[in-house]
């Protein structure tokens, strides 16, 4: 059994008998096996005075987080608004993140434990936009890019509209930030049966100036 856990072995009591056993000596032989892909044919018999304890229940909600590690997931890419960008209050303010597969999915990813194999499935459902002027937008993508044929409408997914400056904010900027939540679908693939889901979640910040237009009254 070199280089094997006993804890994610089975031990299975068998009727025969160490070669040196005695009526009324303790203990029993029992026979090994160790579950996991290439391993089923591991293990072997063992002496053993008292039973030994028994495998630990894997969770596979926590192998299916382990999973989830793996992705290496990331906060928003934002496109927009952009640091060096100057926007106008009252005026459409148009949002929106570059998406990829670490920081809007979907991405699958595997992980094993104790003879348990899961596999989970990662996507964006929401991002919550903390606009920094106390207000929040909800989008349910990663946003419309603005192009100049959209004029003054609004973004039809993910906008908002300033209604004063940030003049008087630290830096003459709004401190903003996304925060896109994530679910999580798994499913046992080896080991049970089982399926679940849950969410984590990932932040980026931003920041933006708005100014307002200058009016020149010309005499």
């Amino acid at each position: 059994m070199s280089g094997l856990d006993p804890e994610e072995c089975d031990h299975m009591a068998s009727d025969d008998r160490a070669v040196d056993w005695k009526p009324g000596d303790p203990g029993k032989l029992y026979n090994v096996t160790c579950p996991g892909a290439g391993r089923e044919l591991a293990g072997g018999t063992v002496f053993s005075a008292s039973a030994p304890a028994a495998a630990p229940t894997i969770d596979p909600e926590v192998v299916a987080r382990q999973a989830v590690e793996s992705m290496r997931l990331t906060g928003p890419v934002i496109a927009n608004p952009r640091a060096e960008g100057t926007y106008v209050v009252g005026m459409p303010f148009w949002m929106w993140a570059t998406p990829s597969p670490t920081t809007y999915g979907p991405v699958t990813a595997s992980a094993t434990a104790g003879g348990v194999t899961v596999s989970a499935t990662a996507k964006v459902t929401r991002a919550v936009w903390d606009m920094g002027d106390g207000s929040s937008v909800t989008c349910h993508g990663p946003g419309t890019k603005y192009t100049a044929d959209h004029g003054k409408t609004m973004s039809p997914d993910c906008g908002h509209q300033y209604r004063r400056p940030s003049t008087d904010e630290p830096d003459a900027r709004y401190a903003g930030s996304t925060t896109t939540t994530w679910t999580v679908d798994w499913t046992v693939t080896a080991g049970g049966a089982q399926t679940g889901s849950f969410t984590t979640t990932r932040a980026t910040a931003w920041t933006a100036r708005i100014g307002e237009v200058q009016v020149l009254n010309v005499n």
